[in-house]
């Protein structure tokens, strides 16, 4: 089977690597975003799909944008490709290109459609606390995640993954379905299903207010925001911005706690009758870490960030800060 390759970030790489290493495919070619700037020393850097591509002396194509680009439009044509695989490339592509493979446009998506729809479905899937989530590979069409679903896989979500957690094993689990699904396909063994408009939902970039934690939402909800968002969440220490990349809500979800951290539990105070203003330190164990009232629960700060500085634990915060009972976090920005 003749495939080109859309894809860009890490996610998109297990995929990647799973065709090149599989007899029945041809990968022909492939597609990625430009080289970006980054911030230490603002060198141009491929994208891990083209670090792998380029390691295999595969073709590789940039345009800027390719719906518009002729010299790629040409050249995809000319491929006769039996199909497209596209793995969060991060450009929309037109009719014309979904038009020319002989099978069609296949996407593997971040999530069981049509629930999050959109450009970021794993982070708005943990951020409104969802148990379960999965991979569906798809046929593609002109709409934004809308095309005709062809494979479902499935995973748990744990109360402690993290948008980097979940993603590294969702990829794994893309790269597996959409070869079972291009197999699948070219035996003829599938029948795409259309999907349920009125219950799709939508996963929208994330944007820099997301990021700021309120503490008056419940333990919770921060938790989901903040492994979500990861590693992005922000509150204020001291009139400065401080990041917090693990916590550990405390309370009604504590048996929902992977076996590695159950022994947390005996090690925290009785707490049942503390109540104080959201944002106040209510308690500090020793070996572990400060404890936060929240708008409804507490929230243990498992991991932070201060500017300038690389994550800690919560306990090295609290001792490298002097931190005290009664001190109080302020919302983040």
């Amino acid at each position: 089977m003749k495939i080109v390759f859309f894809g860009t970030p890490q996610f998109a790489v297990p995929t990647l690597e799973k065709l090149l290493n599989h007899s029945k495919f041809d990968v022909l070619a492939v597609v990625t975003q430009p080289d970006k700037r980054r911030e230490r020393g603002n060198k141009l850097t491929p994208s891990p799909v083209k670090a792998i591509a380029t390691a295999h002396s595969l073709p590789v194509w940039q345009p800027e944008r390719v719906k518009k680009d002729t010299e790629t439009l040409t050249k995809l044509k000319e491929l006769d490709a039996d199909v497209f695989v596209v793995v969060a490339y991060g450009q929309i592509l037109s009719s014309k290109i979904l038009k020319m493979p002989k099978l069609g446009c296949i996407n593997v998506h971040g999530s069981i459609l049509p629930k999050y729809r959109g450009a970021a479905p794993i982070q708005w899937c943990l951020y409104n606390g969802e148990k379960e989530t999965g991979i569906t590979t798809m046929l593609m069409d002109v709409g934004m995640d809308t095309g005709p679903m062809l494979e479902i896989a499935t995973t748990p979500i744990g109360l402690l993954d993290n948008t980097q957690d979940l993603a590294e094993r969702l990829a794994a689990i893309g790269g597996d379905l959409l070869v079972e699904t291009l197999l699948k396909l070219e035996r003829q063994e599938i029948q795409p299903i259309p999907q349920d408009n009125l219950s799709a939902t939508y996963a929208p970039l994330i944007q820099k207010e997301d990021y700021g934690l309120d503490w008056s939402k419940s333990a919770i909800q921060l938790h989901n925001q903040i492994r979500g968002f990861y590693p992005n969440c922000t509150a204020t220490f001291r009139n400065n911005l401080l990041k917090i990349t693990a916590s550990v809500p405390l309370g009604s979800v504590s048996d929902r706690i992977p076996p590695e951290l159950q022994e947390l539990i005996p090690k925290l105070p009785d707490l049942s009758n503390v109540s104080d203003k959201p944002g106040v330190v209510v308690n500090i164990t020793k070996g572990i870490g400060a404890i936060v009232q929240t708008g409804e629960g507490l929230l243990l700060l498992r991991e932070v960030q201060l500017a300038g500085k690389r994550p800690q634990s919560g306990w090295d915060f609290v001792n490298g800060t002097r931190l005290t009972v009664g001190e109080v976090f302020g919302a983040g920005s």
